[in-house]
């Protein structure tokens, strides 16, 4: 598997950096408000998020609302969803105290930087990144805008505004974090040095698949959202996928969808998936969906109840909103007058 990160070092190496200073890093991520998030994005980046923000990292959070409209025709239901995202957010324990939470659309000079940037690359290039690609052939659509050739860009927007070095992604996002790098380059090479090249930070944690074996997704309709209750939990791994045989391996090339039941089981209980597929054995699938359901219960629980406790107060989730707009705000603003500083007077108009 091949890195990305800025000096060529190790994955290893570079957790080792964030330990040792943690104050270095400044880490840009976020989702889409698309739909519910769930498990495969807990166990994929949320965990990691607040591990990092408790580690002392510098934490940004952005929903990016403007980017809803890459594949999609309108925006349906978006001030619900965004503030079930930051329902998630709150549950999972991001902390508005050490982390900034915000939405896309409230940071104007953020989208300011998109023009510039766009100068940078070329067609070519976006029309090769295979990260668009699948998610076009992924799309509700028969056609999708040309806004979804900007999206890498965009993202790359969402990372440099505040100069982001540090990015945890999936192996199958980071040809988007290449495009931000790129831009990073070909601006100081044009301009002068703003920004840094940003880091990936790839997941430890093997591909989460949904209830039908294939990769979880919210556009796919085979996962398990974080707000859905234990019975509608155990609905939805009763019905998921396995096979005929009725002894339990974990064996993820020739047996996904029941090796993508045991590895959730697995990242619920914090264990070894082999271990977990022994103890169950020749249980079948019966046994392996109560397993499943039992721990994931069991590890959504408290997330459950600190979710139930914010949704009492949603004056208090949408404070938490305005407070991290304000603050990318004023971070912005000041990355966009660099940027004009810089490239000469090229980039003009007010940011407010």
């Amino acid at each position: 598997m091949s890195t990305i990160c800025a000096d060529a070092a190790p994955e290893t190496t570079l957790e080792e950096r964030i330990r040792r200073d943690p104050a270095r890093f400044r880490v840009l991520t976020g989702d889409r408000p698309t739909g519910a998030l769930h498990l495969g994005h807990y166990f994929g980046t949320l965990h990691n998020r607040v591990r990092l923000q408790d580690l002392g990292v510098e934490t940004f959070v952005v929903i990016p609302d403007y980017q809803v409209l890459t594949d999609r025709d309108v925006a349906e239901r978006l001030v619900a969803t965004m503030e079930g995202l930051l329902l998630d957010y709150l549950a999972v324990g991001i902390d508005p105290e050490r982390s900034v939470i915000f939405n896309h659309s409230a940071v104007p000079a953020l989208n300011q930087l998109l023009l510039p940037f766009l100068s940078l690359v070329s067609v070519a290039e976006l029309g090769r990144n295979p990260t668009v690609k699948d998610e076009i052939a992924h799309s509700r659509q028969s056609s999708v805008s040309g806004l979804m050739f900007t999206y890498p860009v965009h993202q790359a927007a969402d990372i440099l505004f505040c100069k982001g070095n540090l990015v945890p992604v999936g192996q199958d996002q980071l040809p988007h974090l290449e495009v931000a790098r790129t831009v990073a380059r070909r601006f100081n090479e044009r301009y002068g040095q703003v920004f840094p090249e940003p880091e990936a930070l790839l997941s430890a944690v093997p591909q989460l698949l949904g209830t039908d074996g294939t990769k979880m997704s919210k556009s796919r309709a085979n996962s398990i959202a974080l707000s859905a209750d234990a019975d509608e939990t155990a609905r939805l791994i009763k019905g998921a996928t396995t096979d005929a045989d009725r002894h339990i391996t974990y064996d993820p090339e020739a047996r996904p969808g029941v090796s993508g039941l045991v590895l959730l089981a697995a990242l619920c209980l914090d264990r070894d998936p082999h271990d977990v597929a022994g103890e169950i054995g020749g249980g079948g699938a019966a046994a392996l969906k109560r397993t499943v359901t039992d721990a994931v219960n069991t590890r959504l629980a408290p997330m459950r109840a600190r979710r139930a406790e914010y949704a009492r107060d949603m004056g208090y989730v949408r404070s938490v909103l305005r407070a991290g707009n304000e603050r990318a705000n004023a971070i912005a603003d000041a990355t966009l007058t660099q940027v004009r500083e810089v490239m000469g007077g090229l980039v003009r108009g007010h940011s407010s």
